[in-house]
């Protein structure tokens, strides 16, 4: 699923206090905007699930243009069908939740829903949200909307895998704040991946804003092969 969640806490011992808080967490909950995002491209959730069993650990740095500026995200994947995702953000300081539903999650057509953003430390309500893909071996292609308070938002975007290790991929969602990014990803290992992106904003000037998010993932139970698979998307 991969959107966007957003600004002071001070000190390094509070970071290592909060990243380690959030795994213990989700470890044993689990036993398992631009915004953070659950399983997505750069800016947008997408359709794709994260696998059952599987425990992803991300950092994410990016211009405060586009969100808190360092983030830690933790997604779970619970069932074949749902996923929860929770953000910890520094500055300021911020828990962000998300979480996302499969409707229809046999490829190439898929269509969930769920909700992004929701802060309630920050006094920041959910945004709901309905995407359909439609998903083929190498291309991916991806539409749907999401309602940001008063307003409805169009989200697109579209990615291309050339092998297991190397994607590009391109989105936009519509709106102020919002942005179009292009990007790309490469997994270095079975688990372990990177995605740097840029961002053009929305609003003029349409400055371009940087992003770096890395993620490794756990597998807690499931399928061993068919979470590999899943990890790629």
């Amino acid at each position: 699923m991969a959107m966007d969640l957003q600004k002071q806490i001070g000190g390094a011992k509070d970071k290592r206090i909060g990243f380690a808080s959030l795994v213990v967490m989700m470890i044993v909950a689990s036993a398992p905007s631009s915004w953070a995002t659950t399983k997505g491209l750069s800016q947008i959730v997408t359709p794709d699930l994260q696998g059952p069993g599987d425990l992803s650990l991300s950092f994410q740095a990016q211009s405060e243009r586009i969100a808190n500026p360092y983030e830690l995200q933790a997604e779970m994947g619970l069932t074949k069908w749902a996923e929860f995702a929770v953000f910890r953000g520094f500055k300021p300081d911020d828990w962000i939740f998300g979480t996302e539903f499969g409707l229809l999650t046999k490829e190439p057509y898929l269509l969930s829903i769920g909700f992004v953003n929701w802060s309630p430390h920050m006094n920041v309500d959910p945004q709901p949200y309905i995407e359909a893909g439609y998903y083929t071996e190498h291309q991916k292609f991806i539409a749907g909307a999401t309602h940001v308070g008063y307003r409805n938002e169009a989200i697109l975007g579209y990615a291309y895998d050339f092998n297991e290790t190397w994607r590009v991929q391109v989105d936009f969602q519509s709106g102020s704040g919002n942005s179009s990014t292009i990007g790309f990803t490469c997994n270095i290992t079975r688990n372990f991946q990177f995605n740097p992106a840029i961002y053009v904003t929305n609003d003029s000037p349409h400055d371009v804003l940087g992003y770096i998010v890395f993620t490794y993932t756990f597998h807690l139970w499931g399928d061993k092969k068919e979470s590999t698979a899943a990890s790629t998307k």
